[in-house]
């Protein structure tokens, strides 16, 4: 009799899929099946040049679809900071390294950032994406990967904002960055 393979629900984002051990990153909150997932695409990215443009997008939507409990600063200040960066970049056409210069900016003020509540689903995951690494396909799944996610957590979108608007307040001089931004 042929069994079928166990299935591993990922604590993070909620893929269910194929059990194994492995190896998880340290504070991002996965199973190992989904952070296997997540560094194959990673490894399409790195290995393409037409899609290290994506590599970002990919990097924070993981992120902050693994947010652990909010039981260490790590944690709290890794979502914070992988949701600005993923704001930015949805919202604004800014150059990569300015996107990252406002993560870095915002990262200063991290002690600041207190526990977002993650939604309670997220709408899409990086087990929708693997299917298309490396293929045509692989950054537009990805882009669409980070809106649906950057929309799941909608319900922070207002203080998120907040914090980019502090912290960086350079980027929105005239508020137009905001009001692209709320949904």
């Amino acid at each position: 009799m042929i069994r079928p393979a166990a299935k591993s629900h990922c604590p993070g984002c909620g893929v269910d899929l194929e059990s194994f051990d492995g190896p998880t990153h340290a504070y991002m909150t996965s199973s190992p099946a989904c952070f296997e997932l997540f560094t194959n695409v990673l490894a399409f990215e790195y290995s393409d040049a037409a899609l290290l443009a994506t590599h970002r997008l990919t990097v924070d939507t993981y992120a902050v679809q693994h947010p652990g409990t909010g039981g260490s600063r790590r944690q709290i200040q890794s979502v914070g900071l992988h949701l600005v960066r993923l704001c930015v970049q949805l919202a604004s056409p800014l150059p990569p390294k300015e996107t990252n210069d406002v993560m870095l900016g915002c990262a200063r003020h991290k002690q600041t950032f207190v526990f977002l509540e993650p939604p309670d689903r997220f709408s899409m995951t990086v087990g929708d994406v693997a299917p298309y690494a490396g293929d045509t396909k692989h950054a537009g799944k990805v882009r669409e990967w980070a809106a649906r996610t950057w929309n799941d957590w909608a319900k922070h979108h207002s203080y998120i904002h907040g914090w980019i608007e502090k912290y960086m307040p350079e980027i929105s001089p005239d508020k137009s960055f905001s009001s692209s931004t709320k949904r």
